[in-house]
């Protein structure tokens, strides 16, 4: 060793002189492997090493073959050395640095020969620690910087050497320890595109044999490889690793159960951390490099097929990036749209679904992302709070004409734009449940919009905010102070705002005072606002409040219990002390509210709809709330017993100038007044104590009641001030008022009918009572209908029912149902008159309507889902048993006016329940059907779809028998209804059930047995058939056959020309041959799908250009897509050459078949430019299917389609020369409207087919194939020569020539034209 010394300083002292030749002779005396000695000994000590090497070096000149062996064995010693892991990290970083400055002096045989050592050693894997990599990039520059070196046998340039030990190294396996070196290596070395993009595809196949832990430095050294190229390929890379180990993830989650713990990989937190820190990286990156930000943007501009749970958090990562914020809003809002959109047609057509896999759901990875993003993925929180109120903000509901707002139902999100707004939804709660630091934000943001979005329907934002509250009230609580602010804003928000909010606050006000005290105070303020709704917003508040504060011996209803629970809010609100606290507080309410009384009508008709449902969930408040309202009724009480009428009218109304306003409402008064004192009736049955106090106001009222009763029945309408002759048009202020008269008037009677008849108890001389109360209303009923039957002014509506809902289920089912001996005496009184019967009904459909449309009804439990279920289901029954047990044939015989049956009315009952049912209570259908007791002559129906079938077999016998009857006596809207009915239950049915083809082979065989000239009811029935028939298989070979039945009823356009004579359909007549426009629509529907098809098609050889290779196929297979579609337009081209050809009526029938022409032509152009896209990156050849659809279109269609522009053409003059002779000076504006689409059609058309003729040129270049040959020249133009008629107009024009000049004019004759 010490001799190692000696060599060592004797070395470096000679190196340190001017001249070398002693440095050389010395060198020159000792063996290489005694200098490698030398130089490992130094380099282990860690001292004087880079001198002694410098100075070997220095005394080994290139240019002769000693010093440049010498400099190679020191280059190959070193290396293995500095690998060998025995230096100190700072001594090998050293020898390779000063290596690295000598590399260019080597030869080139020496530089090929350490280039091959470390391609050796990395196939090897001896380069794990990587420290001598970096010299590499610096022997592979210098050496493609050689001119010429031996390769094999021959010779290879230094760029050619160095691309074929890339190349090797590129193709040998690498140890998965170098991979994240030899990737950092890379970075330095000079690469071409295809070396790199090797590489890379190298590198990311190394992915999954790597631990989890070394995929992040790894991604951060690829992202600074891209700064080369293949932005794309890495980033497509990375995602497609991380998009693998979810859908790994989530199948270990699904069966997790059944799999052995060996194929248990990767620990979900690990994966979700190495995730988050990925995501930082590629942000990181794209800061940097906005190249890689727009190439990342780009590829999913195209699809959204590619997105996965990961790239979705990437996006939410890079838009806190300011510049690619909006686009990445916009490019998530579009994929979301669209995702929805595809799933939604998809959902409607079986052709598509057999066709297609099912889509991807973004929605679905967007939630998966919320769920993942609790692994500390604070970076994309952010984000996600931003695009779930972009969704709720783009497409929630929006503001109809007139600031009106246009909500859809509460139960349904059936449009993808209802799908994305709940979606928005979903993702904001979820984020609030999950991540403590977004929670203040979100909340501050709904209760911004909340009070901020007063223009515009906000109920979207109430779901969530009520669901918020319901999730975690004690965190609410914690921002109670944002709560309270928002209340300061009560009084200036729309009241359907207010209502939403503090139904959603409710479950908080039990457990912070401070919030309801807060409350109290804002409503109070409210109480005095000069805004009407601030006013009514009080009195809802006060309402809420006084319904949700119990006070002790309560009755226990089945409403006390609080409408939102939660397991988190344990406070006992029903104790002893609170209960008292709580009297004194309702009390305290009720002395504000009597101040309403005073107010307009419709404050004090909110009041009154809201003391009934006080008094039942806070029966002891029932004495305060009766006297209060039975003191303000005396006001509008005749109490002189003889004097008629018994209701003052003239304090309901005042006149302002030509206004007429309602000022207050007795008859809603009335009304809840007779609920409220039912419930009054129970309670004070139950309590000793406040019997005789009950008793008082409760004797006073119902002596009052049957006072008004008695002196109603007697009233005549001249004591009301009407007259069967006075004036009730809504033109003038005096007609104005007398139907406001007429109105309060029947609705006092109807309040009566109500009483009256649960007042009877089933007595028979109470019933005949009841009905002279009806016949006065039906009297006064009469002749509104008959005046406003006059006028042609505003249409009058029946004035609504006051009848509550639960009263008219009760009083239908006594009508048809009840068959009790000791009841029947006295309910023949209510059977035997007809009028009380149909009006009986008619209020049941008018209810039903009203549920339909707005969720709730009128009267009491009107706004109770579950008990409106319950009248429905009960309704449902009645009308059920009525319409199957009397038949209708029956009534016909004893009917004399044109009114509808009541067996009709029944089935419009029916219709609304069931169409109400799948709106309101989607999941209750089967409950609904389960309470009709019609199956009872049946077995037990056990499964839901066999009791559905069992309910649409009896509604096609009924139809089926309509059927049969002769025409005369054919009831089209009964049957209409019933195809209604038919179609609604049907939705019901699965597609894949036998049922559901049973019920298509009925409708076809009734399409084609019934010959009814009924157009109304053919529309039904095709409409029924296609909607069945799109779920079972495309219905595009019933259309054909449809159309040939229509060019066979009407005629061809070309009168010489006899169509042959077939119809399959027999629904399909002359008379009803118009509905070409319904078979119209339906041509369309199937023209979306395949277009929908093309666009996937198109997309998806985008997405493949980069593996075009694998996808060119055989001459004799051909893509199932492209083959459906090409099919599809096939029978499409030729259903609609038989409409071409059809002598269809000018005017709206054949715009619209102008319109579809001019719409196949564009989905056919669409067609062509797929297939130009196929041939220009595939070089495949056409599928002869598509070149028989050219054929089809170009010798079949395209004549028969300027034939039939010039049809309509010379239908329009013909059609104008008739009304030119009619009336010249009418201008109608309306006409000439018509005419503008008209004239917009035809050029429309014949620019879509010039568009098809040009893109099949270019595709006859690109595919070499003559598709032009099917095609045959345009003729039609706005200039034609029709030659027949030319000359049959040139003979008639030389016949009256001739008769002029018998008559003896001498003008010269003119010469004759040749034609």
């Amino acid at each position: 060793f010490s001799l190692t010394m000696k060599e060592v300083d004797k070395i470096v002292l000679l190196s340190d002189k001017d001249t070398t030749t002693e440095l050389q002779k010395y060198l020159s005396s000792l063996t290489n492997d005694q200098l490698i000695t030398v130089i490992t000994n130094s380099a282990l000590k860690g001292k004087n090493v880079l001198n002694l090497i410098k100075g070997i070096l220095k005394g080994s000149p290139p240019n002769c073959s000693e010093g440049s062996n010498r400099r190679l064995a020191v280059y190959q010693h070193c290396i293995p050395l500095c690998e060998s892991g025995d230096l100190q990290t700072e001594v090998a970083a050293d020898i390779i640095g000063l290596l690295m400055l000598e590399t260019h002096t080597l030869s080139g045989p020496s530089l090929a020969q350490l280039a091959n050592l470390y391609v050796d050693s990395i196939k090897v894997g001896k380069m794990g620690s990587g420290k001598s990599l970096e010299l590499f990039p610096t022997i592979l520059t210098a050496l493609a910087a050689c001119e010429a070196l031996s390769y094999g046998k021959g010779e290879l340039s230094g760029e050619e050497y160095k691309k074929q030990l890339i190349n090797s190294l590129c193709s040998s396996r690498w140890d998965p320890q170098c991979v994240i070196h030899l990737t950092t290596m890379f970075r330095d070395v000079p690469l071409s595109s295809d070396e790199l993009k090797f590489l890379v595809e190298k590198t990311l196949r190394m992915f999954t044999k790597l631990d989890l832990q070394e995929i992040p430095p790894l991604v951060y050294q690829l992202l600074l490889l891209s700064a080369k190229g293949s932005k794309k390929q890495v980033l497509d890379g990375i995602i497609g690793y991380f998009k693998e180990q979810d859908v790994r993830q989530e199948e270990e989650q699904n069966c997790g159960e059944d799999m052995d713990l060996e194929v248990q990989s990767i620990p979900q937190d690990q994966l979700r951390h190495v995730e988050g820190t990925v995501i930082l990286h590629i942000v990181f990156a794209i800061r940097l490099d906005h190249e890689l930000g727009r190439e990342f943007l780009k590829s999913f501009k195209t699809s959204y097929a590619d997105m996965c749970p990961f790239s979705v958090a990437l996006l939410l990562s890079v838009a806190r990036i300011q510049r690619y914020e909006e686009q990445v809003f916009d490019l998530l809002k579009g994929a979301v749209i669209k995702s929805y959109k595809d799933e939604h047609l998809q959902q409607g057509s079986k052709f598509l679904q057999d066709l297609l896999p099912r889509h991807c759901s973004v929605a679905h990875m967007i939630l998966d992302t919320v769920k993942n993003s609790v692994f500390g993925w604070d970076h994309v929180t952010q984000g996600l709070v931003q695009l779930g109120f972009f969704l709720m903000d783009t497409f929630g509901p929006k503001p109809g004409p007139f600031g009106k707002t246009t909500e859809g139902p509460v139960g349904t999100t059936r449009t993808p734009t209802q799908q994305a707004c709940k979606l928005g939804g979903q993702v904001l709660l979820q984020g609030f449940k999950i991540h403590e630091p977004i929670r203040g934000e979100i909340l501050e943001q709904v209760l911004n919009r909340l009070v901020t979005k007063t223009a515009s329907p906000v109920s979207h934002y109430l779901d969530l905010f009520s669901d918020i509250v319901v999730s975690a009230p004690m965190i609410l609580l914690e921002s109670s102070s944002k709560v309270i602010e928002t209340f300061d804003h009560l009084s200036c928000l729309p009241l359907a705002t207010v209502q939403g909010l503090l139904k959603a606050v409710q479950p908080l006000l039990k457990v912070s005072i401070s919030l309801k005290d807060a409350l109290i105070l804002v409503l109070r303020k409210a109480m005095f606002s000069s805004q009407l709704d601030g006013r009514k917003s009080a009195v809802a508040g006060f309402l809420l409040l006084l319904k949700n504060f119990k006070v002790l011996g309560s009755l226990a209803s089945s409403q006390c219990s609080q409408a939102v629970s939660s397991s988190q809010v344990q406070v006992d609100v029903h104790s002893r002390y609170n209960s008292a606290a709580n009297e004194a507080f309702c009390l305290e309410i009720l002395s504000s509210l009597r101040r309403c009384l005073g107010q307009q009508a419709d404050v004090r008709l909110m009041l009154y709809e809201g003391f009934y449902d006080v008094l039942r969930r806070n029966s002891q408040l029932a004495s305060s709330i009766m006297q209060t309202l039975l003191s303000h009724l005396t006001r509008y009480y005749e109490p002189e017993q003889d004097l008629l009428p018994p209701v003052k009218l003239e304090p309901c109304i005042t006149a302002h100038g030509d206004q007429v306003h309602l000022l207050v409402c007795t008859v809603q008064c009335l009304l809840w007044l007779q609920d409220t004192q039912q419930s009054a009736n129970h309670s004070a049955d139950d309590s000793d104590e406040d019997e005789e106090e009950g008793e008082g106001y409760q004797s006073h009222l119902r002596t009052m009641l049957e006072s008004v009763t008695r002196r109603m029945v007697k009233s005549e309408l001249e004591d009301f001030e009407l007259d069967k002759s006075a004036e009730f048009s809504m033109g003038s202020s005096v007609g104005v008022k007398n139907n406001i008269y007429a109105v309060l008037v029947m609705g006092v009677y109807e309040v009566l009918i109500e009483y009256n008849f649960i007042k009877a108890k089933y007595n028979k001389s109470h019933f005949e009572e009841l009905i002279g109360l009806f016949n006065c209303y039906n009297k006064l009923s009469e002749i509104l209908k008959e005046k406003s039957g006059k006028v042609r002014a505003p249409s009058h509506k029946t004035p609504r029912s006051l009848l509550s809902m639960g009263f008219t289920s009760t009083l239908i089912t006594v009508l048809f149902k009840d068959n009790s001996q000791s009841r029947e005496e006295a309910l023949s009184v209510l059977r035997s008159n007809a009028e009380f019967v149909r009006y009986a009904l008619s209020v049941v459909v008018q209810k039903i309507q009203q549920l339909e449309e707005s969720g709730q009804t009128d009267g009491p439990d009107g706004q109770s889902a579950e008990k409106t279920f319950r009248f429905l289901c009960d309704m449902t029954s009645v009308l059920m048993w009525r319409y199957t047990n009397i038949p209708s044939a029956v009534e016909e015989a004893g009917r004399k006016d044109k009114r509808c049956s009541l067996s009709q009315l029944c089935l419009e009952g029916l219709l609304r329940i069931f169409t109400t049912c799948q709106l309101r209570y989607p999941d209750k259908m089967a409950q609904l059907l389960s309470t009709m007791d019609v199956a009872e002559d049946e077995a037990e129906q056990e499964d839901a779809t066999e009791m559905n079938y069992f309910y649409i077999r009896q509604f096609q016998r009924a139809l089926f028998t309509k059927l049969s009857g002769g025409e005369e006596d054919f009831n089209s809207r009964e049957a209409q209804l019933l195809v209604s009915i038919l179609s609604v239950l049907s939705r019901q049915l699965n597609p894949s059930s036998k049922q559901f083809v049973q019920m298509i082979t009925w409708t076809v065989k009734i399409c084609k047995e019934t010959s009814f000239e009924d157009s109304a009811f053919s529309k039904g029935m095709l409409s029924l058939l296609f909607n069945l028939h799109v779920l079972y298989k495309s219905p595009v070979g019933l259309l054909l056959e449809l159309c040939q039945d229509i060019h066979s009823q009407l005629g061809d356009i070309d009168e010489d020309v006899e169509v042959e004579k077939q119809n399959i359909f027999a629904i399909i007549n002359m008379k009803t041959a118009s509905n070409a426009v319904f078979v119209l629509s339906q041509v369309e529907k199937i023209l979306d799908e395949v277009e929908w098809l093309i666009a996937q098609k198109k997309s998806q050889a985008a997405s493949d250009k980069l593996n075009c290779g694998e996808d060119t196929q055989s001459a004799g297979q051909q893509d199932p897509v492209e083959k459906a579609v090409t099919l599809q337009l096939g029978t499409l081209v030729t259903a609609l050459n038989e409409l071409v050809q059809t002598s269809l009526q000018p005017g709206n029938c054949t715009i619209t078949l102008l319109r579809v022409l001019s719409r196949t032509y564009s989905i056919l152009t669409t067609l062509v430019k797929y297939y130009i896209q196929v041939c220009t990156s595939q070089h495949s050849a056409l599928p002869a299917r598509f070149e028989k659809l050219v054929k089809l279109s170009g010798s079949h269609l395209t004549p028969q389609c300027y034939a039939f522009i010039t049809y309509v053409q010379s239908g329009e003059t013909a059609e104008g020369d008739e009304k030119k002779k009619k009336r010249k000076n009418d201008v109608n504006t309306a006409a000439s409207a018509k005419l503008l689409r008209e004239t917009k059609a035809t050029p429309n058309l014949i620019f879509s087919i010039e568009q098809y003729e040009k893109y099949l040129i270019t595709l006859s270049k690109k595919s070499k194939v003559n598709l032009m040959q099917y095609m045959k020249l345009s003729t039609s133009r706005d200039f034609r020569i029709n030659a027949t008629t030319l000359e049959a107009a040139l003979q008639e024009q030389d016949h009256s020539q001739e008769t002029q000049n018998g008559e003896g004019t001498q003008e010269p004759k003119k010469k004759k034209r040749k034609v």
